[in-house]
């Protein structure tokens, strides 16, 4: 299936703070990224991409379109997905990451915008975020293909010609004929290829033979 990038605007991050903000032991363990689409319509999102960055879990919220009566909603669509299996080591800290529709918890046509909820409950890094950050909806259907109308619904085979009364059967007649041509090989082969001279005994003329002649 064919996919579109859609062109979004990511804005910056917004930090929740875990701690005590007054000490120096307080720390941002919880990352908030909006994603908005000014320049699209309410789509159908298909796949979301990036690169990580350090980030232990991701959630992600979507805000919907329902209808001209009511105002649009947020739904949670992912909850709690691990980017590192262990937030304490490198592994998957940096890896490149696709999240597909299937995956999500919700429906997720008439998309208006996205909240990416990032978490990182270790205190060895530093920071942590999401980057190179790419969403796509479905393209395009192809367009169906339509074949001549004697390939669609293809002739039935032929039936031979039956035969006329009276004609042997060719394929009999084939067999015979190639019976007699490998009879008349074998004959050939067989039959010695040294012409014998007339007057000639064991490699010596007669005198008398010859002096008849």
């Amino acid at each position: 299936m064919s996919r579109v990038s859609v062109p979004c605007h990511v804005k910056g991050t917004v930090a929740l703070q875990v701690g005590d903000v007054r000490t120096s032991q307080g720390r941002p363990g919880v990352l908030v990224i909006d994603v908005t689409f000014p320049s699209v319509a309410p789509f159908e999102l298909q796949e979301i991409m990036f690169k990580n960055y350090y980030t232990a879990f991701l959630s992600i919220r979507v805000r919907q379109h329902t209808s001209t009566l009511t105002p649009p909603k947020w739904v949670t669509c992912l909850r709690d997905y691990c980017l590192m299996p262990d937030p304490h080591s490198e592994e998957g800290a940096q890896e490149y990451i696709s999240l597909f529709k299937h995956q999500m918890l919700c429906d997720m046509a008439r998309v208006l915008e996205l909240r990416l909820i990032l978490r990182q409950p270790s205190p060895l890094w530093v920071s942590f975020t999401v980057e190179e950050l790419q969403i796509y909806q479905q393209g395009p259907k192809s367009p169906s293909m339509t074949f001549p109308k004697w390939l669609s619904h293809p002739v039935p085979c032929e039936q031979p010609t039956p035969l006329i009364e009276g004609l042997p059967d060719p394929s009999r007649v084939s067999s015979e004929v190639q019976q007699m041509w490998a009879l008349t090989e074998m004959i050939r082969a067989s039959h010695t290829s040294t012409r014998i001279g007339r007057f000639d005994v064991d490699g010596c003329y007669d005198l008398n033979l010859l002096s008849y002649t």
